[in-house]
């Protein structure tokens, strides 16, 4: 086993930590116990194909370095080593310093590693060639031990060593350190240097610390492109888009010509189709437009602005298409809710005998996910074993997630247990799984597991929050909750008080609910608010739903489901006035509603219904079929709701417009066309409606089907006439 000389396996330094904070401390406290200081850094290493038996000719001083740099293999590396052994060049600081950069280069950092420890040497230029070795292959926290023991030998850095630090701290978002790094910086005088300065811009940017990063780069005495670049990428990397796009237009005002780095950053922060024009003017006018990376940018920054077609247009524009290029207009039809053309073009894809990567694949895992089909999640599941894509926990995870918005939490368990390494996100990602499905018990089981071997974070907090809410478990809510900051220093967010909004008002605590909202430390969001408001529906309670929905027509005034809320909440308790009294905001307001729809697929091919749908073709069988289902479902207890049925119209016609509601055409024409030992899935992209919700379990039960129903909060598992939600949703 290679070990350090006090005792650490090589893997403390080049393997990623679970908790960074304490790795650190306690390398740095064993580092500090040794003597003399070099002997910290070094260690015993062996390999097999270091004792090589070619006898190769002494290398020339002067053909040292050129043969050094021409290597592009490890064995061939590994002759030129052994050749400056025989010539004693080793002993050379210059020559193998560059031996060393050339080890990194090609990944070998335990050959890197072993070589430089061999020197007992101050020369800032070794250090900081190690210390990129580490950074560049993505081995953050050795580079950062790596300057802290060049810091304690008393050796200075200057302005190479300050960037490749400052880059480690921000990838691996360690603002402590970046902090002690910038007073390093002020300390030996390099505020004004542009390249560190830039690193200081980037790396608080990474960290979340925009003012700071802002503050850096307005204090720059000088600043050059990659300057602005950096800080618009900052701002994009934190949501913050419009600052983005107006610190591009600053710099065109200031005459400063953008590069291919500008322009991709600041794309990211468009969201408005006439910034997006905007931005393709800039870059047709400085020369841009036919740069690939450019090309693939635009195609996801129309689709982010809801011009798909614009981005369809790119995407065939493309002379050359790389496999970004495929990857992004994938992503673009998924994050555009059209997950059949996404899975079309990924078809295309696949005849063209273009190499898969992990990154496609995790679009079209999206692309799956959105069309809620278990067919194709099987078949991308299969086409991810085939490729061999093993080991890669995203993509893995993201496959678990497939199965879980697939209504398959059996197929969701079975390949968590078989994943060979697991982190913070494959966990949430089940236990958020078993939330949605109605199994919150389930989920804090997991919730506890979890905590055997990692510390819970954020979303591992408002996953198994959620569950609790979904599943009225009041007190283990609460107690999880209370653990957050108590147990785990983690600090409640917005999201984990609407967690609590949600699970108290559901339990019909509204008055409880609201005094939590009173006494948050932070102002509640449009999520708070929209936990009490949908509480209210559940309840009648119509005071507070105005309450809530006043603070949401300010917080959140572009979403028509709130307005349809309150509206609905008006209608089911007889004010009818007020209900068109919304509905007239709205339409003042320019505010749509969303059109509902359900989906089903059926031998691979999907079908869509709305409400008194009469497209498909077995539409009048549908009817017949429908009419009779209601007959039969009436005889064992079914009663319209009438109240889910918001138009003032008669009685009668209040229940022929249930009736065709688009989840009952689904329903009906997968009981036509299915096997009657099969599972009936359906997805309906709003909330189901109640009455519908009703009549599912009375169809489960006459029909003695399984019916699974996906809506846009959570899934539905109706069997035997029962829902695994139990009517509490």
């Amino acid at each position: 086993m290679v070990r350090g000389c006090f005792g650490v396996n090589i893997a403390d330094f080049l393997h990623r930590p679970l908790f960074p904070e304490l790795y650190m401390r306690i390398c740095v406290k064993k580092l500090a116990a040794l003597n003399p200081p070099h002997c910290q850094l070094r260690f015993v290493f062996y390999h097999a194909e270091a004792q090589t038996k070619f006898l190769l000719q002494p290398i020339e001083p002067d053909t040292c370095v050129s043969l050094i740099k021409q290597c592009r293999t490890f064995r061939s590396l590994q002759s030129v080593h052994t050749s400056m052994l025989k010539s004693h060049l080793q002993l050379n600081l210059y020559f193998s310093t560059n031996l060393i950069a050339q080890y990194a280069s090609l990944g070998s950092m335990s050959h890197a590693y072993t070589l430089f420890s061999t020197f007992q040497s101050n020369d800032v230029f070794l250090w900081n060639v190690m210390i990129q070795g580490f950074v560049d292959n993505g081995l953050y926290y050795p580079s950062m031990l790596l300057y802290s023991q060049m810091r304690e030998l008393g050796i200075q850095p200057d302005n190479f060593t300050f960037p490749f630090v400052l880059k480690a701290c921000g990838c691996v978002k360690d603002v402590k350190f970046g902090v002690i790094v910038h007073g390093n910086v002020m300390e030996f005088g390099y505020v004004s240097d542009v390249y560190v300065g830039n690193s200081l811009i980037s790396m608080y940017g990474k960290c979340e610390r925009l003012d700071t990063s802002r503050l850096v780069f307005d204090k720059m005495p000088q600043k050059n492109i990659v300057s602005w670049s950096s800080m618009i990428g900052a701002y994009a990397q934190n949501g913050h888009y419009e600052e983005g796009v107006s610190l591009f237009s600053q710099m065109l005002g200031e005459g400063i010509r953008p590069n291919r780095a500008v322009i991709l950053n600041v794309m990211a922060c468009v969201n408005r189709g006439n910034e997006a024009d905007y931005i393709c003017r800039v870059v047709i006018d400085n020369g841009l437009d036919f740069d690939r990376s450019v090309q693939n940018a635009a195609m996801v920054m129309y689709a982010r602005c809801g011009r798909i077609d614009i981005a369809r247009r790119f995407f065939d524009g493309i002379l050359e298409k790389d496999l970004v290029s495929w990857a992004s207009m994938i992503e673009a039809y998924a994050q555009a809710d059209l997950p059949l053309e996404a899975l079309k073009l990924f078809k295309q894809m696949i005849l063209q005998r273009i190499l898969l990567d992990s990154v496609t694949l995790l679009s079209v895992v999206c692309a799956c996910s959105n069309l809620a089909s278990f067919q194709h999640a099987r078949c991308v599941h299969g086409i991810i074993t085939r490729r061999f894509y093993k080991n890669q926990i995203a993509l893995e995870t993201s496959l678990i997630d497939l199965y879980v918005k697939c209504g398959s939490l059996v197929y969701a368990r079975k390949y968590f247990d078989k994943m060979q390494e697991r982190n913070i996100v494959s966990w949430s990602t089940l236990i958020s799984g078993y939330g949605i499905h109605g199994n919150g018990r389930e989920a804090l089981y997991l919730f506890d597991q979890m905590k055997a071997s990692i510390k819970p974070d954020h979303v591992a907090f408002l996953s198994v929050l959620s569950a609790c809410s979904r599943g009225g478990l009041i007190v283990e809510g609460w107690e999880c909750f209370n653990s957050m900051s108590r147990d785990f220093q983690v600090t409640p967010r917005p999201e984990h008080y609407a967690c609590m909004v949600d699970l108290l008002g559901r339990a019909g605590r509204l008055n409880e609910a609201r005094d939590f909202i009173e006494r948050m430390p932070t102002r509640p969001d449009a999520g708070v608010w929209g936990a009490l408001l949908g509480a209210c529906r559940i309840h009648g309670n119509v005071e507070l739903a105005e309450v809530a929905a006043r603070y949401l027509f300010e917080l959140d005034a572009n979403n028509p489901g709130r307005y349809v809320l309150l509206s609905n909440i008006y209608s089911s308790t007889g004010k009818r006035n007020d209900s068109d009294r919304v509905r007239a905001l709205m339409k003042r307001r320019g505010v749509r509603k969303i059109a509902g729809h359900t989906i089903i697929e059926i031998e691979n091919k999907v079908y869509t219904f709305v409400a008194g749908d009469q497209s498909n073709p077995q539409t009048n069988l549908i009817y017949t079929e429908l009419e009779k289902m209601i007959n039969r479902i009436r005889e064992v207890g079914y009663v319209p709701d009438l109240n889910f049925v918001l138009h003032d119209v008669e009685e009668e016609m209040k229940e022929k417009m249930l009736n065709v509601h688009s989840e009952k055409l689904a329903i009906v024409f997968g009981l036509l066309n299915t096997r009657p030992d099969s599972i009936i899935r359906i997805k309906k992209n709003l909330r189901v409606c109640g009455d519908c919700h009703t009549a599912t379990k009375f169809i489960s039960k006459v029909t003695e089907r399984e019916i699974i129903v996906r809506d846009a909060h959570r899934f539905h598992h109706f069997k035997e006439g029962a829902c695994s939600c139990g009517d509490y949703w």
